[in-house]
């Protein structure tokens, strides 16, 4: 009787052992705040977010002091199950004052001896946006054309620059405080629609927009009609038919690479200006390619016609340049190769990053002769000219891009233009004019 006892009692045991082994939960829950810059505002509220996949979040308080004030700004117990939480801390309401606070954020889960996560953040509230002072004056920019702000702020930001409509393009900080930020007029934007601003927002998500004094001009674009042959598509499409296997007949295949594919190829050079230098690689006017004749322009307004029918309409962005066959195509500047491969309807093509998010573009290439991570200076060979992508004839395909945006590469490869609307402005703006 005593032993059946004893074996009873044993197994209760091992069952509330084994019970409370498998319900602890050994973790903390995970806390994750946004902003971490150390500075927050009513205009952009802080977040929390807390996760805990084990045995799920428990409760969450929060409490913010400030000059000996203490609010408890949250508190939360969560329903079971519940593995994620994020919360915004709505610190508008507190009514508090510039300068120091802490905040206090402590959460626990639901394991049988509960996991507590305790955080004490010392932040700065700033509910003022930064200031903007422009050291750059006159900003004359051509329609499809480039420009230079130069400018300081009154803080650290987290983002600066100048916004056209969708675009953004970004600003890049320089020695003695100083901003640099080229921009574009892009070629699509209708000049009453052109409204630069720059923007400034700080640690604190406080954000600050001023104009600039800037004259605009207009460039009116060329027609250009194309006429697309049976024998051309015959020749060129193969090429392209593993980008749309389900495409059989030539000139719908023609129509898709000219649409579809242009577009995915576009959204890469937008992706590159990621890895561009904070500062200028490239030094003068940009080198064209020599002993070349120009066969198409920038903006060219091209209609696309088979068997006299129109069928597609694009614009051409750069400057097609004809020498002899495979002729060696210089650097046009110093900077660093960031893409060396095909690259759909440009073909085999090389990008050169010149800081400030300036890059060059040479495509149609028969050859490429660099590497992703080379360092070339203006002259050096990159490659051969060819007929690769949708190329009609060996030619190469130079193009400049501003942040991803191609624009007008005659500005670039004109020095009388690069002093009076770059290196002026720089030397001025940061105090290294002779």
């Amino acid at each position: 009787m005593k032993s059946s006892i004893l074996l009873i009692l044993f197994v209760i045991l091992v069952g509330f052992v084994g019970g409370y082994l498998f319900l602890r939960d050994g973790t903390d829950p995970q806390l994750t705040y946004y902003p971490a810059d150390g500075a927050v505002s009513a205009n952009v509220p802080p977040t929390l977010t807390l996760v805990d996949t084990e045995t799920g979040l428990k409760n969450l308080t929060v409490t913010v002091s400030q000059a000996g004030k203490v609010t408890k700004l949250v508190d939360i117990s969560f329903p079971s199950g519940t593995t994620r939480h994020s919360v915004p801390l709505p610190l508008g309401k507190l009514g508090l004052k510039e300068g120091p606070m802490t905040i206090d954020i402590v959460a626990a889960d639901n394991a049988s001896i509960p996991n507590k996560v305790k955080r004490t953040l010392s932040v700065v509230y700033d509910n003022q946006p930064p200031t903007i002072s422009v050291l750059t004056t006159a900003h004359n920019i051509n329609q499809g054309g480039s420009g230079l702000v130069m400018f300081r702020v009154s803080e650290k930001v987290r983002q600066a620059g100048i916004r056209v409509g969708k675009h953004f393009f970004p600003a890049h900080p320089q020695q003695g405080g100083a901003y640099a930020c080229l921009f574009a007029f892009p070629y699509d934007v209708k000049p009453n629609e052109f409204l630069p601003r720059l923007v400034a927002v700080d640690l604190a998500g406080n954000e600050r927009t001023s104009g600039i004094n800037y004259r605009t001009r207009l460039r009116p674009a060329k027609s250009d009609r194309i006429n697309i042959t049976q024998a051309f598509l015959n020749e060129k499409m193969p090429d392209f038919q593993h980008f749309f296997p389900d495409t059989r007949d030539p000139l719908q295949l023609f129509l898709r690479v000219n649409g579809e594919l242009r577009a995915a190829n576009v959204a890469t050079l937008k992706e590159l200006p990621a890895k561009s230098a904070g500062k200028p690689l490239w030094r003068d006017a940009f080198l064209r390619l020599p002993k070349a004749a120009p066969r198409a322009g920038f903006n060219d307004q091209r209609d696309y016609y088979f068997d006299g029918r129109k069928v597609d309409h694009q614009t051409h962005l750069g400057l097609d340049l004809a020498s002899l066959a495979a002729s060696p195509v210089p650097a046009a500047n110093n900077g660093t190769i960031i893409y060396a491969k095909d690259l759909g309807i440009y073909g085999q093509c090389v990008i050169i990053d010149h800081g400030l998010g300036l890059q060059s573009l040479y495509s149609h290439l028969s050859s490429i002769d660099v590497a992703v991570g080379n360092q070339v200076s203006k002259g050096h060979i990159i490659g051969k000219t060819g007929t690769t992508g949708m190329a009609g004839g060996d030619h190469l395909h130079f193009g400049i891009l501003v942040n991803g945006i191609e624009v007008d590469p005659r500005e670039w490869l004109d020095q009388h233009w690069i002093t009076d609307n770059f290196s002026d402005k720089w030397n001025l703006a940061l105090g290294t004019a002779k």
